[in-house]
C-alpha cells in the first residue's frame, strides 16, 4: 500500500519587508538604465544572438513597466547621426520614455545620464547595455566607486565576442558589480505568488517563453494558463 504523504498547504503571503530598505531588490529601491540597444550595436555583437539579448532586454523593459521602476534609456551618436535610436522592441514596452544621447563611450560621463540616474534617489541600479566591454563596462565601474549598487542583467547583454563578454563580466564583479538575470530579477521583484500584484511577473513570464519558443527554443511554460489550468493569465 502506497503511503501520500501530507501536505501542509499554505495560501497567503509571508509579510512585507520595507521595500525600500530591504537589501534584495524591490520596485521602490531600483532603478533601471538600457544603454546603446541600437542597430548599430547589435550588429557588431559576437557572444551571443540578437534573439537571446531581446530575450533578456525586452523582459527587462516589461519589468520597469510592470512594477512601475524609474527607467532610463540611452542612446549614442543619434545626434552625430551614426546611430539609430532604440530598437522599437524596447521602446514600445516603455511609452513615454525620453531616450537621452550621448556622444561618449562612458554613459556616466554624460551630464543628462548622470542627472537622470541621481533624480531617481536610488542606489541600486539594474543596468544593461551594448557592449558588455565597453558601454556597460565602463558607467559600471564608475558608479561603484561612487557608492552605487550596479546589478548587470547577463542575459541581455552582449560583447564584440564570448573572450571580451566574459573578460567585462569578470571585471565589473572583481569591482563590486553583482550580476542577475532578468526573469531572476522578476522573481525578486514579485517575491511571493500570493501577494495581489503577482499576476504583473506571471504575466511578463509567460510572455518570455512564448518569445522564447517563436525564436526556436524549446522550453516549457510553467506558468502558463494551458500547463496550470486553474491560473488565469
Amino acid at each position: 500500500m502506497t503511503t501520500v504523504p501530507s501536505i501542509r498547504t499554505k495560501v497567503d503571503p509571508e509579510p512585507i519587508r520595507d521595500p525600500r530598505t530591504d537589501h534584495l531588490l524591490t520596485p521602490q529601491n531600483c532603478t533601471i538604465a538600457l544603454i546603446d540597444y541600437q542597430e548599430g550595436q547589435y550588429a557588431t555583437v559576437g557572444s551571443t544572438t540578437r534573439d537571446e539579448i531581446n530575450l533578456g532586454v525586452v523582459t527587462l523593459a516589461q519589468l520597469a513597466r510592470a512594477y512601475e521602476i524609474p527607467t532610463v534609456v540611452t542612446t549614442v551618436a543619434v545626434g552625430m547621426r551614426v546611430h539609430e535610436p532604440t530598437l522599437d522592441e524596447i521602446t514600445r514596452e516603455l511609452p513615454g520614455i525620453t531616450e537621452i544621447d550621448r556622444t561618449g563611450v562612458n554613459s556616466w560621463e554624460d551630464a543628462d545620464f548622470r542627472a537622470a540616474i541621481e533624480a531617481t534617489g536610488r542606489k541600486k541600479i539594474v543596468m544593461a547595455g551594448l557592449w558588455t566591454e565597453v558601454c556597460l563596462t565602463f558607467p559600471t565601474l564608475d558608479m561603484l566607486a561612487e557608492g552605487y549598487e550596479i546589478y548587470p542583467v547577463v542575459d541581455a547583454v552582449g560583447g564584440v565576442s564570448t573572450v571580451t563578454h566574459q573578460a567585462a563580466l569578470d571585471r565589473m564583479v572583481q569591482a563590486g558589480a553583482r550580476p542577475i538575470t532578468s526573469l531572476a530579477l522578476g522573481c525578486e521583484l514579485m517575491r511571493n505568488w500570493a501577494r495581489p500584484d503577482a499576476e504583473r511577473y506571471r504575466t511578463v513570464i509567460n510572455d518570455y517563453f512564448r518569445r522564447k519558443r517563436e525564436a526556436g527554443q524549446s522550453s516549457g511554460d510553467l506558468f502558463s494558463s494551458e500547463a496550470h489550468p486553474e491560473r488565469k493569465t
